[in-house]
């Protein structure tokens, strides 16, 4: 198992962030939606125990609504601003996902006291820098750069904030910053994130960077977190293109890319749906040119997308994708198999199962 394997691996089948089910028991909320059910009959479409973006329920009055929570806490220490405003975005993007223009925000975030003393940089989870690149401010001074990331990229996507919570009562290093987002179902019926059908082809919307390794910090691989970067203009422009895109009607399944980036998108999707994919990244628009196969396969770039179209349908979504502005390519197809497989040209980089195998970190 080589190290982007391993890393995979680890988001996808051990890591929390991925397997949100090992902690809380989603049958118990299912249990009680079936409940409320017959109070509110056909309201819910998509709920917690779905494994998707988010969650999919009829508004009465209003139509189909989507809403997805989303927390960006650790990346805060380091990267406070960009980590805030991509936590904002990543949760609008897995509304964009299900099919839906993001339209409201709330948020919450839970800090130490505003007069106490917080390290911001590499060196912040160690309380104390050690590389001479960290500022030291107070947890109120960063307060107000996490309240600005959320607030610029709202302002990027004409989401309105419409409330939230704060709380000065937190005494750990890390903060907490945490998004809900409701937005409007555009589409006929919700999208959502499992694999359909053998011979589909995989479309990537965005361009790729080598930002972002949070994937690699959490299985241990790298010893500092370096969280993506905010991309306002370009996550406007994805969500734009996406949206021109899912309207055409031709999209089978779609995802957004966050977290373990390429990798995950692709890997969740086939192990939902039962089914496989081949993939080369050799294809994929990059920000800069010197980019290793690993990086543009882990990496978590945001303003990313990935939809499921059938062949004959491919001009017409990356059509419709470039007429909002986005970058596009399409990257490999889905097959009757059990994993999926990351090529660069030729050269195979990743090979990840559908389920893990049993000894896999033993």
């Amino acid at each position: 198992m080589n190290r982007v394997e391993k890393a995979l691996m680890h988001a996808l089948f051990v890591h929390l962030h991925h397997n949100i089910d090992k902690a809380i028991d989603f049958g118990m909320f299912k249990e009680l939606n079936e409940q409320i059910s017959k109070t509110w009959p056909g309201s819910l479409l998509v709920g917690p125990d779905a494994n998707d973006d988010a969650a999919v329920f009829h508004m009465p009055g209003c139509g189909l609504m989507v809403a997805k929570m989303e927390s960006h806490c650790s990346p805060c220490v380091p990267r406070p601003y960009d980590a805030a405003a991509t936590g904002a975005g990543g949760a609008m993007r897995d509304v964009v996902a299900m099919g839906a223009r993001p339209m409201f925000l709330l948020d919450f975030i839970g800090t130490r006291p505003l007069d106490e003393e917080v390290v911001v940089g590499p060196c912040g989870f160690d309380g104390k820098c050690a590389c001479g690149s960290c500022e030291t401010m107070t947890s109120g001074e960063r307060v107000n750069i996490m309240v600005k990331g959320i607030r610029d990229m709202c302002a990027a996507m004409d989401v309105f904030v419409v409330g939230g919570g704060f709380s000065t009562s937190f005494s750990d290093i890390v903060p907490a910053v945490v998004v809900a987002v409701i937005g409007k179902l555009m589409s006929d019926k919700p999208l959502t994130k499992p694999a359909k059908r053998a011979g589909d082809r995989l479309i990537l919307v965005g361009e790729t960077d080598n930002d972002g390794n949070d994937t690699l910090y959490r299985a241990g691989l790298v010893e500092e977190m370096r969280p993506a970067l905010a991309l306002f203009r370009e996550e406007r422009a994805t969500m734009d293109s996406a949206l021109a895109a899912i309207k055409t009607g031709k999209i089978n399944a779609c995802s957004d890319m966050g977290a373990a980036g390429i990798g995950a998108a692709v890997s969740e999707s086939v192990r939902f749906g039962g089914l496989g994919a081949r993939v080369d990244l050799s294809p994929v628009p990059l920000r800069r040119p010197d980019l290793t196969p690993e990086e543009i396969l882990i990496c978590e770039t945001q303003a990313r997308m990935l939809f499921q179209v059938a062949p004959e349908d491919v001009d017409e979504v990356m059509e419709a994708v470039r007429s909002q502005g986005a970058a596009t390519a399409v990257i490999g197809e889905i097959t009757s198999g059990t994993e999926a497989v990351f090529f660069h040209g030729d050269k195979e980089v990743a090979r990840i199962p559908n389920k893990p195998p049993a000894d896999i970190f033993k």
